[in-house]
């Protein structure tokens, strides 16, 4: 596969060709995203939740999202990674936006920004792409404003709603965003949305109509516990799957059926004459 840039991501939307995106916070996961061919990787501030066991996003820091996304983009070369912005790393002024966008993209070597908000945040947005970096807007639902909305909530339902959120995505257009994720917006408003602007759309929870979906990747595999959101189609059942190896592996090591012979370097040993004169010296 050729590198995703941001030309070849929007030369898909102009062929009307969809587009592939997941998350992704480390090296190995990032390898097996690369050998599927995946077009674009979020190292998503979702890591407080799936890596770090949070109950939101908002703990998460600016150096824990650098330590997760460097080791990301070593393990997918040919993938287009955006990195997350975390929560209040860019919110005070567009001066600690720039900040932060450049210290992700030079201590990471990813390939973008990504950050929340629509109208309210095009100052930090055309900021930080008059600097040359290339950003992808998030609008609709909004994680890091979840104490805002009173939790997750669809946003967009009803004829006003519906109207901000197509302002935003004009807006966060206007001001230089290449990419928005559109999350938990009602489809018909997702799809006259990408209808709308040359930017592309990337959905989540928010219908077909968009040019591409992105996913938590631990929610596809089935490996996020009982409660699966809406939106989410588990791929496989990986989460299952592991813990049946694990439940093995652990009988096998308790009742010494592991490490068998060929799992051992028996060739490496001393003599067993050796072994006993040793044993009977110390």
């Amino acid at each position: 596969m050729s590198k995703n840039t941001v030309a070849t991501l929007l030369q898909m939307k102009a062929r009307g060709e969809k587009i592939s995106q997941l998350t992704c916070y480390d090296y190995t996961t990032a390898r097996l995203a690369a050998a599927a061919e995946i077009n674009t990787i979020l190292v998503g501030d979702s890591l407080g939740n799936t890596m770090q066991g949070y109950e939101t996003t908002l703990p998460v820091t600016l150096e824990e999202m650098i330590i997760y996304g460097r080791s990301v983009v070593r393990g997918c070369p040919d993938a287009f990674v955006i990195m997350d912005m975390p929560f209040m790393s860019y919110q005070v002024s567009t001066e600690q936006a720039v900040t932060s966008a450049g210290e992700l993209i030079k201590k990471t070597n990813a390939n973008a920004v990504k950050l929340e908000g629509g109208a309210a945040v095009t100052g930090q947005i055309r900021a930080i792409v008059d600097c040359g970096i290339p950003v992808c807007a998030h609008i609709g639902m909004t994680p890091q404003s979840v104490n805002a909305f009173g939790g997750f909530k669809v946003q967009g339902k009803g004829e006003e709603n519906a109207r901000r959120v197509l302002e935003d995505a004009l807006a966060v257009q206007r001001a230089g965003a290449f990419m928005c994720v559109l999350e938990c917006v009602p489809p018909k408003l997702s799809a006259l949305i990408t209808k709308k602007v040359d930017m592309i759309t990337i959905g989540i929870g928010a219908g077909a109509g968009c040019d591409g979906q992105v996913l938590v990747y631990q929610d596809m595999l089935a490996m996020s516990g009982e409660f699966v959101p809406k939106f989410v189609k588990p791929f496989a059942q990986i989460g299952q799957a592991m813990t049946q190896a694990f439940r093995e592996y652990d009988r096998q090591v308790k009742s010494g059926a592991f490490p068998a012979p060929e799992q051992t370097y028996a060739k490496s040993d001393c003599s067993d004459e050796y072994l006993a004169r040793l044993e009977q010296e110390y």
